[in-house]
């Protein structure tokens, strides 16, 4: 999981927070680690909103940061959260669909990065 808090130093109060996550085993390299969160941090700047933590789920800590990102969404009030792709939620369950469950319980909407509008 990130090191950095939901609200960071750099944090911009007059812009929505919006927080990440990744599923990491789901990358080959850190190199595209990095790409991912730059694609994040790109989509909150173009977005209009304050990125926050970037959740990064590790094969042997699941589903740590996962429960870690509710809390914080649940915490900060949280509306938005961004992802790489559908798949980062969809790879954690196999029997039900996690993005909606985790919709309805947090009343955070999830967006998908690469769909900018």
């Amino acid at each position: 999981m990130d090191g950095r808090g939901a609200l960071s130093g750099d944090t911009d109060y007059t812009r929505p927070l919006l927080l990440g996550y990744i599923l990491k085993h789901l990358l080959m390299t850190d190199g595209e680690l990095a790409d991912l969160e730059d694609q994040l941090e790109e989509f909150a700047k173009v977005e209009d909103f304050s990125m926050g933590t970037i959740y990064i789920e590790e094969t042997n800590t699941t589903p740590a940061a996962f429960e870690a990102l509710i809390e914080a969404v649940n915490r900060y009030d949280v509306t938005t959260v961004v992802i790489p792709s559908r798949l980062h939620f969809d790879a954690l369950a196999v029997a039900h669909d996690v993005r909606n469950t985790f919709e309805r319980a947090t009343g955070a909407r999830v967006v998908i990065a690469s769909n900018t509008p």
